[in-house]
């Protein structure tokens, strides 16, 4: 279905049944779902969330500096990114992490060309540290990655829920999940399926963004097959 796709994937999907922080064999399962893909001959980009150590929004609410704050949480997509990499070498998958903020210790820093050359050479591509400026969602840096990277579509992967709902599903029993929606309704109804500056993004450039259940096993390859899963929204 698609040679290029960038991978959103939620920090709190990799905690598993945890309050809080990386579950090693929840990390090994998406792993071995990624292979999967990978084994398909497909160039893949993954983006993740810090949302299982930190969350900036949440600690502003407490008083913190927001920009401070959101660096903290940029450091967290690292430490995410890092385990997902282990989990993939031990799958023998060439896998190289690539971050926005220099921490040249742990891994390389983002470059958009080599991040592109490596994707050409079927090297997974992991992207952490976000935008690499606070005020910014991993959202964002998905759709900025997929931009820069001529992704053909963004696979947000979240942690539980189906897809895309008019409310929240687990709060209104009642609530209906969309199939197919438009940029244009996502941003006029305010669905936070990412935020307002990822959504305008997405809308202004056309990109594809599904939306998908990223705890059900074999999801990824759904999605990237084209099946009918989640919301797709174009």
């Amino acid at each position: 279905m698609y040679k290029r796709v960038i991978i959103k994937m939620s920090g709190e999907a990799l905690k598993g049944n945890a309050e809080s922080g990386i579950d090693p064999k929840t990390v090994a399962g998406f792993a071995q779902e990624i292979k999967e893909i990978y084994d398909l001959g497909i160039e893949i980009g993954i983006v993740v969330g810090g949302g299982n150590i930190w969350r900036g929004k949440n600690a502003e609410a407490l008083g913190m500096d927001r920009a401070q704050a959101d660096y903290i949480g940029m450091l967290a997509t690292i430490m995410n990114g890092l385990a997902l990499q282990d989990a993939l070498e031990k799958l023998k998958v060439k896998v190289r992490v690539a971050s926005s903020i220099e921490v040249n210790q742990v891994c390389e820093r983002y470059i958009r060309r080599k991040a592109d050359k490596q994707l050409d050479l079927k090297t997974i591509m992991i992207f952490v540290g976000g935008t690499g400026s606070p005020y910014f969602s991993t959202d964002t840096a998905a759709a900025l990655r997929a931009l820069e990277l001529d992704a053909e579509v963004i696979l947000m992967g979240k942690n539980g829920v189906d897809g895309v709902y008019d409310k929240d599903p687990n709060i209104y029993k009642d609530a209906i999940m969309y199939n197919e929606l438009t940029h244009k309704f996502v941003l006029e109804q305010g669905l936070e399926i990412m935020d307002s500056t990822a959504a305008s993004l997405c809308k202004d450039h056309n990109i594809k963004l599904v939306v998908f259940n990223m705890k059900n096993a074999g999801n990824l390859k759904k999605a990237v097959l084209g099946e009918k899963i989640g919301t797709s929204v174009k």
